[in-house]
């Protein structure tokens, strides 16, 4: 008997979040930037930024080429999540998704592109997305708030220093819920992974808040023997 050969194609797609604020409340929560699908099959529906993989490179350097072309994001943290392969994810084909997560700052996010077709929408509450993109953006929520619990991957969301404030404010937004400021501090000083700064914020009316900064020595995430590999699957930008 001679079984029917379907072709597999190969494609990236990628879940950049950031914290922005909602404009009702002011207050920071994660965020995704969707692209709207011109074409069959989904058209006119949400989707994740993405493409196919060209024969000529790394899945890395294709999920970064299709971030830059429909977003004009370059994040600094680029992960792979996990493949997504489903026989009847795809319409009318078999398509195989490399999924990569990626982390920018509130600064770089308002630098990217938007229009009618490129939109951010808050991470927790999005619309009905094409193929399985739902499914996956609630894997990588998932993903995104258990390392919060464990790693330094905070890190990817601030600027060089920061209070303990900021901090705090970032594991809060991520982690939807509010920390103890006193316990918060406790934890963070005692995790080492922190380096006091000689700076202080000035301007405000009590007494101004130290700055800190990580320590340089500490990877956002401990990818084991892969982290050694020339074409590994993290790529952190200092």
């Amino acid at each position: 008997m001679q079984q029917n050969e379907q072709a597999i194609s190969l494609a990236v797609s990628t879940v950049i979040f950031a914290l922005r604020p909602i404009p009702e409340s002011g207050e920071s929560a994660l965020w995704i930037p969707l692209v709207r699908r011109t074409r069959e099959p989904y058209a006119g529906q949400w989707a994740l930024p993405g493409g196919w993989v060209d024969n000529h490179e790394s899945l890395e350097d294709a999920a970064a080429r299709n971030l830059l072309e429909t977003t004009a994001l370059e994040p600094a943290y680029l992960e792979q999540l996990y493949a997504f392969g489903d026989v009847e994810r795809s319409i009318g084909s078999r398509a195989v998704s490399i999924v990569y997560w990626a982390l920018v700052r509130q600064e770089e996010a308002d630098r990217a592109a938007e229009g009618e077709n490129v939109r951010w929408f808050p991470a927790d509450n999005l619309p009905e997305l094409a193929f399985d993109h739902n499914v996956i953006v609630d894997y990588a929520l998932w993903r995104l708030r258990t390392k919060m619990e464990y790693s330094r991957i905070a890190r990817a969301f601030l600027g060089e220093t920061f209070t303990l404030s900021e901090l705090r404010i970032v594991h809060e937004a991520v982690l939807q819920k509010q920390l103890d400021p006193a316990n918060f501090r406790r934890q963070i000083e005692n995790s080492g992974s922190l380096v006091p700064t000689d700076h202080v914020v000035s301007g405000g009316r009590h007494r101004p808040p130290r700055l800190y900064r990580y320590d340089e020595g500490v990877e956002l995430v401990d990818n084991g023997p892969l982290g050694r590999l020339k074409t590994g699957s993290t790529r952190v930008i200092h």
